[in-house]
């Protein structure tokens, strides 16, 4: 396979998922947006451990970019809260669902359809904050990201992520046993492909922690914290096996 069309495989897959009611792709409710407004919310980062307050923040007056954001479910929030908002993402079910969102809720959003392994399309220092919930687990190679996430935020900007850490990738479907090596990378690996297009999961790719956290410190940037999540639900969340990363890092 020609790993250059891989992003649109997943473009394509994710926009189905949402058809199909994706818990990813839910956007939030009035309801929510609501008790947002009283000062109540909360958003994550990974499947269930809500992301310290502290992390973000006060972010009325902040420009925030949703880093493969897209679904409506942070980017509400944080608007409401006082933040200037851009999404970025690739799907387009996803973006409409922000723009479902905005418009109901009667807050500005900038909404751009994108592919974050090409150049982010935003100048040098435009943000304050970037958010980038899990979402590197769909792309080959993530330290281009890192770089591309310190040149567009401004000095004393945050990156906070949310991480795989290649567990998942090495069990099968009922994650009782290990199966699979690592790295777990369809583009090179036919079988590897094979056990994703039969579970529909799209072009997937599991990362080292020297990928993701060594990828953010070489960029330039300061790991502040860090915490682990489960997948929510399945045998590995029952014996409670973290899965996930979440990392909040500064640009000194």
């Amino acid at each position: 396979m020609d790993f250059i069309n891989y992003q649109d495989i997943n473009a394509e897959t994710i926009d189905r998922w949402v058809d199909e009611g994706w818990e990813w792709g839910v956007p939030v409710t009035h309801e929510i947006c609501e008790s947002a407004r009283a000062g109540k919310w909360d958003v994550l980062l990974t499947p269930t451990k809500p992301v310290p307050h502290s992390w973000l923040g006060n972010l009325k007056g902040k420009k925030l970019l949703g880093l493969a954001s897209g679904g409506g479910q942070q980017i509400p929030l944080f608007s409401i809260a006082g933040a200037e908002c851009t999404v970025l993402d690739y799907s387009q079910k996803q973006l409409e669902s922000e723009r479902m969102v905005a418009d109901r809720e009667g807050y500005s959003v900038e909404i751009v359809r994108a592919d974050m392994t090409k150049p982010l399309p935003f100048p040098d220092g435009s943000f304050d904050i970037i958010f980038h919930p899990i979402s590197n687990c769909y792309i080959r190679e993530v330290k281009p990201v890192f770089r591309e996430c310190f040149r567009v935020l401004k000095p004393g900007g945050r990156l906070l992520c949310g991480l795989d850490n290649g567990v998942n990738y090495i069990v099968g479907s009922d994650e009782s046993k290990i199966v699979n090596f690592l790295p777990f990378d369809p583009v090179v690996n036919p079988e590897q492909r094979k056990l994703l297009e039969d579970d529909d999961c799209g072009m997937q790719f599991s990362h080292t922690a020297e990928e993701q956290i060594g990828g953010q410190l070489e960029a330039g940037f300061r790991l502040a914290s860090i915490y682990e999540d489960t997948n929510g639900v399945g045998f590995l969340h029952e014996k409670n096996i973290p899965t996930f990363w979440a990392t909040l890092s500064f640009k000194d």
